[in-house]
């Protein structure tokens, strides 16, 4: 990719603020342009993303898979067919495994046996943000837990850290087992971490999350935590809702109507 001398001035400009701020030049420059996006009307904004997941409504349709598809596609995750190497942003879990605290023998019969869809949890208090030592994942002011994977150095802390499995490590090269290339999102290289990102680059073009568009059901609610007249924060006024594993101080921002 080419680069003219405005562009390479201020990518240097961009490192050095890096260097002041402790954000990579990449992070620097992803939130400028979504800034400028912002200004001109067509980014999505919120105070803190979160989402509201429909147990009911997910389990409609016996074994869809349609928010998986949909956010695999789009952000070129491999499928190396192989449960060692597996890579996954968004994926099916049972209950007991989901939520280990919360089951016991009088559960409705359709939540004990629900397979709730499960990812980055994008924590308020995220332990993933405070092990990496080189910044590579931080999260914004809006709450979305963010990977720089050109930053990552596959030291494989945060995967350790994080206590809801929902980063991947790549020990092989990725690229050959991606079936077609969405060519709008980086791909990624061996040794390095990936993980859910709330679909920033989609929050940016004004535009929700792959998974939440691709559920027919609408089981999958997006939205503002911090504004009250929300559908989200509506349905948490008026629904029971539990987390996983809240009891560890991570506050998900994940929430699951049963």
């Amino acid at each position: 990719m080419g680069i003219n001398r405005r562009g390479f001035i201020k990518v240097a400009g961009l490192s050095t603020l890096a260097g002041l701020t402790g954000k990579t030049a990449l992070s620097v420059l992803a939130d400028e342009e979504a800034e400028q996006v912002v200004r001109t009307g067509e980014a999505l904004s919120a105070k803190r993303w979160a989402m509201v997941i429909d147990l009911h409504k997910c389990q409609q349709k016996n074994g869809c898979t349609a928010c998986i598809d949909a956010c695999h596609a789009i952000h070129n995750v491999p499928d190396f067919d192989n449960p060692k190497d597996e890579i996954k942003w968004i994926w099916k879990e049972d209950f007991e495994g989901a939520f280990p605290n919360q089951d016991h023998e009088f559960l409705k019969e359709d939540i004990r046996h629900a397979t709730p869809v499960v990812f980055c949890n994008h924590c308020d208090n995220p332990p993933c943000v405070r092990v990496c030592p080189t910044q590579s994942t931080w999260k914004r002011e809006d709450g979305v837990v963010m990977m720089d994977m050109h930053r990552c150095i596959g030291c494989r802390y945060c995967v350790v850290a994080c206590p809801y499995g929902s980063r991947s490590f790549n020990w092989r090269d990725p690229r050959p087992h991606i079936k077609e290339i969405d060519p709008d999102f980086p791909t990624r290289s061996r040794g390095v971490v990936e993980k859910c990102n709330f679909c920033a680059e989609r929050l940016a073009r004004g535009q929700i999350p792959a998974c939440v568009e691709a559920c027919e059901e609408k089981a999958l609610v997006f939205g503002d935590l911090e504004d009250p007249e929300s559908e989200i924060r509506e349905l948490l006024r008026t629904k029971h809702t539990i987390r996983r594993k809240p009891a560890l101080g991570t506050n998900p921002e994940i929430y699951y109507i049963v």
